[in-house]
């Protein structure tokens, strides 16, 4: 996005480590592209706070906010000093109108970003843990590029942490849901990456606990 930053500086801002920069629940207008930094994006279920991601550049948050007149869906608070591209429905049309590849790279970045709320929100909804983590691979296998599809065995690099974050659950919750299933060989856990036997066992099993859900 260094294009963006030359033809776009006077919509910098910056955010210090630990600023909480909007909070769930709360009215929107402002959408931001991360130019250095981490963003942690925070949702309450329940009564507990789950990190859904930890995103920096260069990434985008709180684009929602043109897209739907809603409020917030999750809090978003710095993890370092953080400096962001802020843009509102008035300053994006100046956007489109004056730079239109900017600008169609940035609408192809919405594209992915609402598929991947969406995608996400079905998998927090699930009540079964062990679900929740078979949908995180399924996810992976429908967003992911280059995988092979022409068996039914899958490798993603992926760790514990990311899978969790996906999840919405704790690390160690997911690690022993992962060590469940590696039990009953139907992953392998490695280093940097996780196999998965048979990707469509895990489809048919997320599908009977999303239609009991």
């Amino acid at each position: 996005m260094s294009n963006v930053v030359e033809s776009f500086e006077r919509f910098a801002k910056t955010f210090k480590q630990g600023e909480i920069i909007f909070s769930e629940f709360e009215p929107g207008g402002d959408f931001y592209v991360i130019q250095s930094g981490r963003v942690r994006l925070v949702k309450i279920i329940g009564d507990f706070e789950k990190t859904l991601d930890i995103i920096g550049p260069p990434d985008m948050f709180g684009e929602m906010a043109i897209l739907e007149n809603s409020p917030r869906s999750a809090t978003a608070i710095a993890l370092d000093d953080v400096q962001v591209l802020e843009f509102n429905a008035r300053n994006f049309e100046v956007l489109l109108l004056g730079n239109p590849q900017i600008a169609l790279r940035v609408l192809r970045m919405f594209c992915k970003r609402i598929y991947d709320a969406k995608r996400r929100f079905m998998t927090l909804v699930l009540n079964d843990p062990q679900a929740k983590i078979a949908d995180v691979f399924l996810t992976f296998d429908e967003t992911q590029p280059n995988i092979d599809k022409s068996t039914e065995k899958r490798e993603f690099e992926s760790t514990v942490d990311s899978i969790a974050q996906w999840a919405g659950m704790n690390a160690k919750e997911t690690r022993d849901i992962l060590q469940h299933f590696a039990s009953q060989h139907r992953l392998e856990i490695h280093t940097n990456k996780i196999i998965i036997k048979n990707i469509n066992d895990f489809s048919r099993f997320v599908n009977s606990r999303r239609n009991k859900t």
